[in-house]
């Protein structure tokens, strides 16, 4: 056992680089007329709702699910474990976190690219009211935007599952070294994640041996006993009341709203793109391929959102 979980954790550690098309879909340079737009539409309105989706953070080495010909239900048979899954057995929760625990060293090295950069830059001149990311991956906040709301939650906090009794929570690079005491027996390498970069998912899953599952051990709640759960919304999983009624205050405050690298297919961030439009403000999507709100939006550009942002001036 112990040669088989040296061979799956021996990788580099090296981070990603700031820039990474593996994972975005075929695509034209931005037209002129593109950057025009996007341009008159940022200096028509001086508080602008952000929601940033997968697409932000492909350009930075992680995956989507969505794209096509390079997401992941596009590229593979596997599938994000869904909420009644991981709470349903042990056995399932074995099997999550042995998988998150290779993924992780590879996962938080991670960098922001020139789009979370520049949405940071809109932020500390004003021009964002809010903004908010369905993206796990905590790299807006790396790259300096202290004002983010993580619309499904974030893989760098690891919670207990009894939010209203318990509440404990850990940093989840703290949690990295509990997992790895919890698994001495096993001889796991400190460092690894897979050596494979096209494994990683959004959610900062990869795929592993099976009998490395079944002999992972995974800790009990140290302040309650339950079950630890990273703090994100899982698919199946509803994202919290007050952070939805949070994000429609700053909506109702905002005179725009602007979508980046989402398809917007869970309802989750489409429900803003609705009460947007029932509010009378103007809707823009910047984005590859097509989204569930293109009907909606007064302006829909087709272009790669770390190539068109820094082309635009943020102008107060």
């Amino acid at each position: 056992m112990n040669k088989l979980i040296r061979r799956f954790t021996a990788t580099s550690s090296s981070p990603a680089t700031k820039l990474n098309l593996n994972f975005v879909p075929k695509h034209e340079p931005p037209r002129s007329q593109d950057i025009a737009e996007l341009q008159q539409f940022l200096s028509d309105h001086s508080r602008i709702l952000v929601i940033t989706g997968a697409g932000v953070s492909t350009e930075s080495g992680i995956p989507d699910y969505r794209s096509e010909d390079v997401g992941l239900f596009a590229t593979s048979n596997q599938k994000p474990m869904k909420i009644q899954e991981f709470l349903s057995s042990s056995t399932a929760q074995k099997r999550y976190w042995a998988r998150n625990f290779f993924a992780w060293p590879r996962f938080s090295s991670f960098t922001p690219n020139i789009a979370h950069q520049t949405v940071r830059d809109w932020e500390l001149g004003g021009k964002v009211s809010c903004l908010v990311t369905q993206n796990v991956d905590g790299l807006h906040k790396k790259a300096g935007s202290s004002d983010c709301i993580e619309l499904h939650g974030t893989n760098h906090v690891v919670k207990c599952i009894d939010v209203k009794n318990c509440g404990y929570t850990v940093e989840r690079r703290v949690f990295q070294d509990t997992l790895i005491d919890c698994n001495a027996n096993l001889n796991l390498a400190l460092r690894g994640g897979g050596d494979n970069p096209q494994q990683i998912r959004p959610d900062g899953d990869i795929t592993i041996d099976p009998d490395i599952q079944k002999w992972f051990n995974i800790p009990p709640c140290p302040s309650c006993g339950g079950v630890l759960k990273p703090d994100i919304v899982f698919f199946g999983d509803n994202v919290p009341k007050a952070k939805v009624e949070l994000i429609y205050d700053h909506l109702n405050s905002s005179d725009a709203l602007l979508v980046l690298g989402s398809s917007l297919q869970t309802f989750s961030a489409f429900r803003y793109i609705i009460t947007a439009r029932e509010l009378g403000m103007r809707v823009a999507i910047v984005t590859l391929g097509p989204t569930r709100g293109d009907s909606l939006a007064n302006l829909k550009l087709i272009c790669r959102v770390g190539e068109i942002l820094p082309l635009v001036k943020a102008k107060l």
